[in-house]
């Protein structure tokens, strides 16, 4: 059955995370190893192999065991959507492991160095569904069921003869043969080797319909059984490939300007690292780079989620993917097409997906027991029923075999993992990528989110905020000129701030000097004047209880103040901050709704700690923190409040980030840092997509919940049905059928789920 995204397993990468209490063994870790990209997985040591055969978390569990215990295996990973495992192994342990997977029944096909893409593999996993279910055509499954109705057709109607007989029983054995060759081809290798899973089962039920005489119904048992199997693959790559049309937002040829001034349509992958490449409106952006000519208006929302187009001038990133909406625009290419921001989250995505979740974890360590337990079951059934419920031996064989088809656990096993892959996708389709199953759950246990100051609450960027006069006879528009002729010369953040914010000045300036730690001074029309801080001022001898007075209410607003001087005294006030993002107050809010405890954890003092917080709605603002100290803070939230998320830029906040339970990267576009670092990246900067992660999060939770439910209650019915009433194998096989793709169809609803925080 195709049913899963692998665990990715890897050598020590994995980041430190402190396990769920229901995580997965040494086995099997639950918590997401740092999976190699496609690159490192073809450096020395790794070797890939496509597997046609493997498609679903059975088949990955017994490979795992053929290659266990063979020297040499540094760590295994696998991705079952496109069928392709990497082995980091020397060649020898390599040759073992290979011949050790051709003995359990697979046949690996070793893919070259230089590695098709996973792109490429999922293409060709795709290729291999376009052709029916697993290896089997399309139209063999047509053929299968027409034979198999046939075959019902002739036990009812035709004459009780032998030769008549032997007709229903070839149109039977060439219908089961037609559908369930590969089912019994695994079926028997499974059972060649002692293990009891999904193809075993319908192998062994539909084997002992035929040997007792059932020959049109275990016909349509492997016919209906292999259709639904075509139709949960279908289904299940929706899910898995949500994220993959992205890749056709990103053209495939980008217009390049030429050494000769013309513009030539090339291949994106053939564009080098600086070419220069236009994009005319209604275009898309073929590369990631800057904005070097033009401007334009451009939807983001396939790498960020903005609904509302973002204005984007010389200087501006732009983002392979993105639509440019207006004017015609030239920007220089400043990333690959195999690394465009486009790229990584679609790779990083599908290392998600190839992560599992501590609940299909469980699901998994159930299903290993359950299968087993049901034949236990079915063989008491077969051997007790004619001695304890005076059934005859065909009636106990018959319920037995029943009870087999019923109790496959095919929708239980498939209940998961097509949850968690449509909650990642669903998340990414928003601008929040998720790397992995684990934090896609774990987010809804949130208790407290810590949150750190500049870029993630605020803006992270000064703006000027107030502007005061301090010298009532000096001529208000000179002296605003002179200020902004002075911080024109300057490139201190703060003196650009107060540049931006006032007119620009046509003063001439002259013996411009920067004075370190204080402002700059500089003379205008033979006076000399002095743009800076309150030290500077102090130190000239300028302040007096008023100013004093004045600095300090501005210093409690958490604002940064620059005073303009002359020789006779101070002239003006200018007072610059890091204004809060229009977004953050509504973020806080809902946080706070949704039972979490905001935190704001910052380096800047605590003046204008308190004063950031207060205005976002944050009752608690730790200032003046350094990085160690962040760590510690986050360790001291986790005591009182339990799981703790850290929101952070994923460089300098990177001790606490691998601290917190949930660690997630901010305004993270075009970031390689952030992306390695966290566990959440919110593409597009906006606070609010966190609550919204704990939605989806706490959503994700329920439908699994569901579907394990489903799963179960509708197979202990037949169950019941089947051993006290009168349950046959075609009522066995749609109960199977329908419990399958009711979780699937429950599953991939969360694709198209609006995400609400309120």
């Amino acid at each position: 059955m195709s049913t899963t995204e692998s665990s990715a397993e890897t050598a020590p990468e994995t980041k430190p995370k402190s396990a769920p209490a229901d995580s997965c063994g040494a086995c099997h870790s639950d918590a997401p190893a740092k999976t190699p990209t496609p690159e490192r997985r073809t450096a020395k040591g790794w070797s890939r192999f496509r597997v046609p055969t493997m498609d679903c978390a059975s088949e990955e569990s017994e490979i795992r065991r053929a290659v266990d215990g063979i020297d040499g295996i540094r760590a295994l990973t696998f991705q079952l959507g496109q069928r392709t495992l990497a082995l980091d192994a020397p060649g020898a342990a390599v040759e073992l492991a290979v011949a050790a997977m051709r003995k359990a029944g697979f046949d690996p096909q070793p893919l070259p160095d230089s590695g098709a893409s996973s792109t490429d593999a999922a293409s060709q996993a795709e290729d291999d569904h376009d052709h029916g279910a697993g290896s089997a055509g399309a139209w063999r499954l047509g053929w299968a069921l027409l034979l198999a109705v046939g075959a019902e057709l002739l036990g009812f109607f035709a004459p009780d003869t032998q030769v008549w007989k032997g007709a229903g029983l070839v149109v039977s054995a060439v219908a089961i043969w037609l559908a369930g060759f590969d089912v019994y081809k695994k079926g028997l290798t499974a059972l060649r080797h002692g293990r009891l899973n999904i193809n075993a089962l319908m192998t062994v039920a539909v084997t002992g319909a035929f040997a007792i005489g059932q020959w049109p119904e275990a016909a349509m048992v492997m016919a209906l059984y292999a259709i639904a199997e075509a139709i949960e693959a279908r289904a299940v790559d929706r899910a898995r490939n949500a994220i993959k049309g992205l890749l056709e937002m990103a053209p495939e040829e980008a217009a390049v300007h030429q050494a000769d001034g013309t513009w030539l349509n090339v291949q994106v992958a053939s564009v080098a690292l600086g070419a220069v490449v236009r994009v005319r409106p209604g275009e898309r952006v073929p590369m990631d780079g800057v904005v070097t000519e033009g401007n334009s208006s451009i939807n983001q929302a396939p790498v960020t989620g903005e609904s509302i187009p973002v204005d984007k001038a010389v200087g501006d990133p732009v983002f392979a993917g993105t639509i440019n909406e207006t004017g015609t625009f030239e920007f220089k290419v400043t990333a690959l097409a195999s690394n465009s921001t486009l790229a990584r989250i679609i790779h990083a995505v599908e290392e998600a997906q190839g992560t599992r979740a501590p609940t299909q974890g469980f699901v998994d360590r159930f299903a290993a027991i359950y299968t087993p337990a049901v034949f236990v079951i079915a063989l008491a059934v077969a051997l007790l029923g004619p001695w304890l419920l005076d059934w005859t031996w065909l009636q106990a064989i018959y319920k037995a075999l029943v009870l087999l088809v019923i109790a496959c656990p095919c929708a239980l096993v498939i209940s998961t993992p097509v949850t968690i892959v449509s909650g990642l996708a669903a998340a990414a389709r928003r601008g929040i990528l998720i790397k992995g199953g684990i934090y896609l759950e774990g987010a809804r246990n949130l208790k407290a989110i810590a949150l750190d100051k500049t870029g993630t609450i605020t803006e992270g960027k000064p703006k000027l905020v107030a502007r005061e006069s301090i010298d009532p006879t000096a001529d208000a528009a000179h002296v605003e000129s002179v200020a902004a002729a002075l911080a024109g010369h300057s490139d201190h953040p703060v003196s650009r701030a107060i540049a931006q914010g006032l007119k620009p000045s046509t003063l001439q300036v002259s013996d411009f000097k920067a004075l370190a730690g204080r402002g700059v001074q500089a003379d205008i029309d033979g006076v000399s004047y002095a743009l800076g801080n309150h030290r500077l001022i102090e130190e000239r001898g300028q302040c007096s209880p008023a100013l004093e007075a004045t600095l300090k209410g501005h210093e409690e607003a958490g604002r940064t103040v620059t005073l303009l001087a002359s020789p006779t005294g101070v002239l003006a006030l200018y007072a610059v901050a890091d204004t809060i993002k229009p977004s953050s107050r509504e973020a806080v809010a809902s946080l706070i709704a949704l039972g979490i405890t905001p935190v704001m954890l910052t380096g800047d003092n605590q003046a204008t700690a308190t004063a950031i917080a207060h205005e976002a709605g944050i009752d608690e603002a730790r200032g003046n923190l350094l990085p160690e100290d962040k760590l510690e803070a986050i360790k001291a939230l986790q005591a009182k409040h339990g799981p703790t998320a850290m929101t952070g830029d994923g460089i300098n906040d990177a001790p606490a980030l691998a601290q917190a339970d949930i660690g997630v990267a901010m305004g993270a576009a075009g970031t390689d840092t952030a992306m390695e670092a966290a566990d959440v990246v919110v593409m597009n900067d906006d606070l609010r997509r966190i609550a919204e992660t704990v939605v989806l999060s706490r959503d994700t939770h329920a439908v699994l919940w569901q579907n394990i439910s489903l799963a179960l209650g509708i197979k202990l019915v037949f169950l019941v049905l089947a051993v006290f009433g009168n349950a046959s194998m075609w009522m066995a096989i749609f109960a199977d059928m329908g419990a399958s793709l009711l979780v699937v169809g429950n599953g991939l609803r969360l694709l198209k789920k609006g995400v609400k925080t309120s």
